[in-house]
């Protein structure tokens, strides 16, 4: 290549890294005169790229969006990360996998065979949950129009669906009006984080079941969520929490068992060697019950610690299966 046009390629790609870039940094960066570097940037305008100059002690050059896209410019890791991006697309649950699929096409195209074979031996299936239902897909529309709403800091009206309506009742869906805050993604699936006007409370919304409303309500000033953190305040919401890393139950047991081979069947919790074969878990769930059965996963000897809670869950929970046990046998089970 050129010594030329490859130093125009070096200061495309600088100029694509970060918004505003000293004539004297890309001159260091590219080891040529500020002079040289004024040059290759009229070259790239002639090319359609549109380069914007800016004033004062560190003037130098800005690459701004036009109204036309010029080819863009990709280093091989780029190009590589780019691809996986578009590939696993359509498991992010943003209904985006279609036309990803379609633009790894346009993107494969234009590569060097070096990059495409790269890109072809990464092959990716992507399997439902087993029993499950297929899993919603949020309307990419719908995901623009909440994230305006939030960019803009304008009060959001929407018809919300609930998660499940009984046959003989009214399925239509709630009208809500919030100041939306964030789009968050959460396994694989979009929510909206607002602040809810008719419930003065802080809400999370499924997006796939939003269908917005317009036109969008006046500005707000936007609240601070809970703790400020707004990945922490959801990973609370879904813990069934108001404060975030807690959960609403949270117990303590002793396990026969060692510790490596509890710990790594614990997705979240404490585990502690406590004398030989034994650990000492702490552990959270949404409910007592939900917590005992956690732990009696293990199929080991389960001394209870603590709190009383988790010694009545585990009671309940023998009761319930004896009852089981004693239905499946065909026999009246014994009640304590």
């Amino acid at each position: 290549m050129p010594k030329t046009s490859a130093r125009l390629l070096a200061l495309l790609s600088l100029l694509q890294a970060r918004r505003d870039w000293p004539g004297s940094l890309l001159a260091e960066r590219l080891q040529v005169s500020p002079r040289t570097v004024r040059r290759d940037v009229d070259r790239l305008r002639e090319l359609g790229y549109p380069i914007a100059a800016f004033k004062g002690p560190d003037g130098g050059y800005r690459l701004d969006a036009g109204a036309q896209l010029p080819p863009l410019l990709f280093d091989d890791d780029q190009a590589v990360a780019l691809a996986v991006a578009l590939r696993t697309a359509a498991a992010t649950g943003a209904g985006i996998g279609e036309a990803a699929a379609r633009a790894l096409t346009t993107v494969r195209q234009v590569m060097p065979a070096r990059l495409r074979h790269r890109v072809d031996a990464l092959q990716v299936t992507a399997v439902e949950r087993t029993g499950g239902r297929t899993q919603p897909q949020a309307d990419p529309r719908v995901l623009l129009t909440l994230s305006a709403a939030v960019h803009a800091r304008e009060v959001l009206r929407f018809d919300h669906s609930p998660a499940y309506v009984p046959a003989e009742a009214d399925a239509a869906p709630a009208v809500r009006r919030v100041e939306p805050h964030r789009l968050v993604t959460w396994g694989g699936r979009w929510y909206l984080v607002a602040w809810d006007l008719d419930r003065a409370d802080w809400r999370t919304f499924r997006a796939d079941r939003i269908t917005p409303r317009t036109p969008t309500g006046p500005r707000f000033t936007p609240r601070e969520v809970p703790g400020g953190d707004v990945a922490a305040f959801v990973a609370a919401r879904f813990q069934g929490s108001d404060t975030p890393g807690e959960w609403p139950c949270r117990g303590e047991a002793i396990l026969a068992a060692p510790a490596s081979e509890v710990a790594g069947h614990l997705r979240h919790g404490i585990v502690e060697e406590h004398g030989p074969d034994r650990c000492r878990v702490i552990l959270g769930a949404w409910s007592w019950p939900g917590l005992a059965a956690e732990l009696g996963r293990f199929d080991v000897d389960i001394e209870v610690v603590g709190p009383d809670a988790l010694r009545d869950a585990f009671a309940h929970l023998a009761r319930r299966y004896a009852d089981a046990a004693g239905a499946g046998a065909g026999a009246e089970p014994d009640r304590p």
